[in-house]
């Protein structure tokens, strides 16, 4: 059945694009009238052709989890692809997912590989989906392919989450209190403490400093948050080098705890790649390439690639990791000893579930030292303007008495 790109006005005068299957633009035009939609063009989607503007936005980590778990579920049902793809695109309220099913069915249905048609969509299925689904209709296992393909989306995508929610609480409590500090010495203190300016009587020292201090947020507070603002953009701008970038990420990897959280993320996303792709009877050679490119740090990446030159030359792959200094001990040991035993899958996923507890255990930390710290941080800047302030006029007392 053919495939049709689709522009149409909704109730509240929205433009909505998708695509649509159906015996010809006629039949797409009146199942857009029955979803309560005013079709404005419908057009034939060509064989390989991708809507523009549809598939501009890859899918979200938990989409691509959430789509892969569907269809590995229907075809472990014993449905056919075709027929899967089709009840994933009718049950599928998202309208980018749906779009995406319907173009992934017309690919199949036009004879093409499940592999060559999620190709046409790079920016939703990474090459690591695509590696290990080809490799799993060769093998004649895509539907255990697709199920360890979801647990790899889920677990890959619940890290990011609680990277971000032990980051967000400091982060906001910070955002907070600089704003409420900056107000403090930007509006109010300048008001109280300029009675104690014009009596003209000696202040005492945290009383001048915050006079300065005052001074310089009010009179170039707008200037130093340029200067951040620029700071911010050029470094932005200078990582975008490959060499600054490199260098950057091998400072990274330097720091007392910043490090560590480094390596063990890095480490857990390559050997649970890794785990997934000789699950998938991918070849470990392309398993290395495929999880390089997965690991966001540069020196960890040329470490892996290096790695593979030397598994290439018939070296041992624990041993090529281990010589660059970036990789666990721990990691390393599990690695070595699933190549003794020949498990190296195995070993492989229980190196990233290592890996995995050792990061929780420092984000859990992590989160619980840094709210606390950034609370202490402001209490004592509050009680530092406090006590400037009371302190001149504790001095008056004492000078009436």
């Amino acid at each position: 059945m053919p495939a049709f790109a689709y522009q149409a006005l909704d109730q509240t005068g929205k433009t909505q694009r998708g695509v649509l299957q159906g015996d010809n633009a006629r039949a797409v035009r009146a199942s857009l009238r029955e979803r309560g939609l005013n079709p404005l063009e419908v057009s034939a989607l060509e064989s390989g052709a991708r809507p523009a503007g549809l598939l501009r936005r890859g899918l979200s980590g938990a989409q691509l989890a959430l789509l892969t778990r569907q269809l590995a579920t229907l075809l472990k049902a014993g449905l056919p692809l075709d027929e899967a793809l089709g009840a994933l695109a009718e049950q599928n309220d998202d309208t980018r997912s749906r779009t995406l099913v319907v173009a992934l069915r017309s690919r199949v249905m036009e004879g093409a590989s499940l592999a060559a048609a999620l190709a046409d969509a790079p920016e939703s299925f990474p090459e690591i989906y695509r590696a290990s689904i080809a490799a799993g209709e060769q093998s004649g296992r895509l539907d255990q392919v697709l199920a360890r393909l979801a647990d790899y989306s889920e677990a890959r995508d619940a890290l990011n989450q609680k990277v971000w929610a032990a980051l967000a609480y400091p982060l906001l409590l910070s955002i907070v209190a600089v704003a409420i500090v900056t107000g403090l010495l930007a509006y109010v203190v300048p008001q109280i403490v300029g009675v104690f300016v014009q009596m003209h009587q000696t202040l005492p020292w945290p009383t001048r400093a915050l006079i300065a201090l005052s001074d310089f947020v009010k009179g170039w507070g707008w200037l130093l948050l340029l200067a951040i603002v620029a700071a911010a953009i050029g470094g932005r701008l200078a990582l975008r080098a490959q060499p600054v970038r490199f260098a950057w990420h091998r400072f990274v990897l330097r720091l007392p705890l910043v490090g560590r959280l480094s390596r063990a993320a890095n480490t857990a996303r390559c050997t649970r790649t890794l785990a997934l792709l000789t699950a998938s009877a991918v070849p470990l050679l392309d398993s290395l390439q495929i999880a390089a490119q997965v690991m966001p740090n540069l020196p960890m990446r040329e470490a892996v690639k290096g790695a593979a030159v030397k598994v290439r030359e018939g070296g041992s792959f624990s041993r090529a990791l281990g010589e660059s200094g970036y990789f666990p001990p721990v990691a390393l040991r599990l690695i070595a000893s699933g190549e003794r035993a020949g498990e190296l899958e195995r070993m492989l996923d229980e190196a990233a579930n290592q890996e995995q507890r050792e990061l929780d255990r420092w984000m859990t930390l992590l989160t619980a030292v840094l709210g606390p710290l950034v609370i202490l941080l402001v209490g004592a800047m509050v009680l530092f303007i406090v006590l400037a302030i009371l302190l001149p006029i504790f001095n008056l007392n004492q000078m009436v008495k």
